[in-house]
């Protein structure tokens, strides 16, 4: 275990990146060094808040710092990922890992020549309702998945599916472990240039279904998986960090509500991140997870624009 605090930085500071900085100015052994933004005005502001550095061209970390938060927008990922990671910098790059497959590959190698940590923050793996869950989630045969949000006015420079859905292909892939064998998708563009709202079912090679509904046009607010199985049925929310589990007994069913050690994804996903380098162990979710789920979120939106003709 290291003995000297950590230094650290987070590039982008908006809703999500000031969330990341103030995570970790709470930190112990951790020294938050700066924050990064293109609007001055908004860096400084985060600064002021948290007692650091603000800064407006990333570059200026690279010799100050030891890991980054990379929370600015997808197309920028491998852009202003690459560099720091050839310096070094261990990085926490926000979900999706970047826009193409060939940009995620520059990225796991770059990490690995360079013997950084590389995580993507699929913050859904820290969901304590998902680990409360772990044990029972044993063999899915049919998932359906409800991810509803406002519109963000932020984050749109990519679809639905890069933008929400992703946190639950990443999910799937956790939980079936199989290859993905079909898939019907449809997605419509509302109040943006890219699909706002889509509807996904993927088939499994293992023979489990995956029905998805993504959407950032919603009134409401709801992050729901609900996952069958051959002798139980397991209904998690992501939001309110609660799971109802029914199990078959003969013939009856017991419903019975798991306890859940309620904690902030994000909180845990930040702390998982920083003892990765500190013990110099894998993260979590590591760039190679990341790549599977961009990789799958390609494929349904290259199967929404056959269906559309796009």
């Amino acid at each position: 275990m290291a003995t000297t605090p950590l230094r650290v930085a987070v590039v982008g500071v908006g809703h999500l990146g000031a969330r990341h900085a103030q995570i970790y100015a709470s930190m112990p052994r951790i020294r938050l060094v700066a924050v990064c933004d293109i609007d001055a005005a908004r860096a400084k502001r985060v600064a002021r808040a948290l007692h650091c550095g603000a800064v407006t061209d990333y570059r200026e970390l690279i010799g100050a710092v030891d890991a980054v938060s990379l929370a600015a927008p997808t197309s920028l990922h491998a852009a202003l990922g690459l560099p720091l990671l050839a310096r070094g910098i261990h990085l926490l790059i926000e979900k999706p890992i970047a826009t193409t497959l060939a940009q995620a590959d520059v990225l796991i190698r770059t990490a690995e020549r360079r013997g950084c940590i590389l995580q993507v923050g699929h913050v859904e793996r820290f969901n304590a309702a998902i680990r409360a869950a772990g044990r029972h989630l044993t063999h899915p045969r049919f998932i359906e998945v409800h991810r509803l949000s406002p519109y963000p006015y932020r984050g749109t420079d990519v679809s639905v599916i890069l933008d929400v859905m992703i946190h639950d292909l990443d999910m799937l892939l956790f939980l079936v472990r199989a290859p993905v064998s079909r898939i019907d998708a449809m997605g419509v563009p509302v109040l943006s240039k890219s699909e706002d709202i889509a509807n996904v079912r993927l088939r499994f090679a293992s023979g489990c279904i995956a029905n998805l509904t993504a959407s950032r046009i919603s009134e409401e607010s709801i992050r729901r998986i609900r996952v069958f199985q051959e002798d139980s049925y397991l209904s998690i929310d992501y939001k309110a960090q609660t799971v109802a589990l029914a199990r078959t007994s003969g013939r009856t069913v017991r419903r019975v509500q798991l306890p859940v050690n309620q904690r902030p994804p994000l909180q845990d996903e930040v702390a998982s991140f920083v003892r990765s380098i500190m013990r110099h162990r894998a993260p979590v979710v590591s760039g190679v997870d990341g790549k599977a789920a961009l990789a799958l979120a390609l494929r349904i939106e290259q199967a929404m624009h056959r269906k559309s003709g796009g």
